[in-house]
């Protein structure tokens, strides 16, 4: 049998090995959980909080379980409604278990989370009894494996809102206006799609000082491409607060938008126009003459940690996600004509209020009309905020959520 210490220097080099695998990995895939998700200081600052002491038990929900076990699916938003009564409280639940969970976005399906109630407070722990466990541990030589990919659950339902991180588009008028656009096709061509050539161009008459379409040291350029932009209006001043483009798919310029000097026919000099030639790589609809660009966004990770925001927020729903939709339901997308000049950011839980009903006073000789005080109808959560407006995704609701319906802090 080999020494202790060879045995030691053995295990040493594999995890050396181990680590370097890791790191190349982590070099090369995609960005961790913990950098995707980022913990603000608020919220440590809150979990810090409520770590010493743990939360009243009034303010556990009536049929919190005295243990769950995470399950493929589960969210963070969802396991919070478990133990809360108000799931947006998602810091107060990571804190009570912050000594164990040191990062509130790395809960994995299989770990038992065990409710602990003493002296009037209750805190979570992944230890029954939520005491050290100093029993005999037995331990012998084993091979295990597990997936490299991240399988930690997500704040909520990601896959419903994944369009919309990468494909929303919501300009004002000026940068609509100033938009490049597609201008021609290869031999007259009418409908183009994935792997066609197109031509393009930024200036015009009425963009004179528009910059031209260019190849940056030597290297394509990606464009997204859109078209019949939707002007969004305030449901009570009918004000545009921005126009909602329809996203079409990408494209790369692959050729700078420049001029030509030549002679016609009759000999006299001119310029002419070359447009700049671009590769559509991806359609997710047919592209045509007269659709617009906008360069491609830098890749962001949001904080989807739900929370309450932190300035007073009242506004109107602006639209639903889709033409035929007259009331959104859970897990349905809707636009608000609150955004980032108003504080707000992703994350952001705004409760949603019942239209409010108009009946007469017959208590009054009058006979007035009262307008009665909307009621809570539900919640949603803010995800991709722009300069005026908003989406975010219904996450509880009782009633449907229609155009104009009021929405207030939680």
């Amino acid at each position: 049998m080999p020494s202790t210490s060879r045995l030691i220097s053995s295990i040493a080099a594999a995890a050396a090995c181990v680590c370097t695998a890791q790191m190349a990995l982590a070099q090369s895939g995609p960005i961790p959980a913990e950098q995707r998700y980022p913990v603000t200081p608020g919220q440590r600052a809150t979990a810090g909080q409520v770590a010493q002491a743990g939360v009243p038990l009034s303010e556990l929900a009536p049929n919190a379980p005295d243990s769950h076990t995470v399950k493929p699916g589960d969210t963070l938003w969802g396991i919070s409604g478990i133990f809360l009564r108000s799931p947006w409280r998602w810091p107060e639940l990571w804190g009570m278990n912050l000594d164990e969970i040191k990062n509130p976005h790395r809960i994995y399906p299989g770990q038992v989370l065990y409710l602990i109630k003493a002296n009037g407070r209750a805190i979570l722990s992944t230890r029954p009894g939520g005491g050290d466990d100093t029993g005999t541990v037995k331990v012998s030589p084993r091979t295990r494996y597990e997936s490299l990919a991240d399988s930690a659950i997500p704040p909520i339902s990601l896959q419903t809102i994944e369009a919309f991180l990468t494909e929303a588009i919501v300009l004002d008028e000026d940068t609509l206006n100033r938009a490049p656009r597609i201008v021609a096709a290869q031999e007259g061509r009418v409908l183009l799609s994935r792997g066609d050539r197109a031509y393009a161009r930024a200036l015009s008459t009425e963009t004179p000082d528009a910059p031209p379409l260019t190849v940056t040291d030597g290297r394509s350029i990606g464009f997204r491409l859109f078209r019949n932009a939707t002007p969004l209006r305030d449901p009570t001043t009918n004000e545009v607060l921005g126009y909602e483009a329809h996203y079409l798919g990408k494209a790369n310029v692959v050729r700078s938008e420049t001029r030509r000097d030549g002679t016609n026919a009759a000999g006299e000099k001119i310029s002419e126009i070359v447009p700049a030639s671009l590769d559509i790589t991806a359609a997710k609809e047919e592209v045509r003459v007269g659709d617009r660009l906008m360069p491609e966004p830098p890749r962001s990770f949001a904080n989807f940690v739900p929370r309450a925001p932190q300035s007073p927020q009242e506004g109107q729903v602006v639209s639903a996600y889709g033409n035929a939709v007259t009331y959104a339901a859970q897990n349905t997308i809707v636009s608000i004509n609150r955004g980032q000049r108003h504080g707000l950011e992703p994350g952001h839980v705004l409760a949603v209020l019942r239209e409010s009903n108009i009946v007469t006073d017959t208590t009054d000789s009058a006979r007035p009309n009262l307008r009665l005080p909307g009621e809570r109808n539900g919640l949603m959560m803010v995800f991709r905020t722009f300069d005026r407006v908003s989406y975010a995704i219904v996450l509880d609701i009782a009633e449907g959520v229609r155009v104009g319906d009021r929405f207030v802090n939680p």
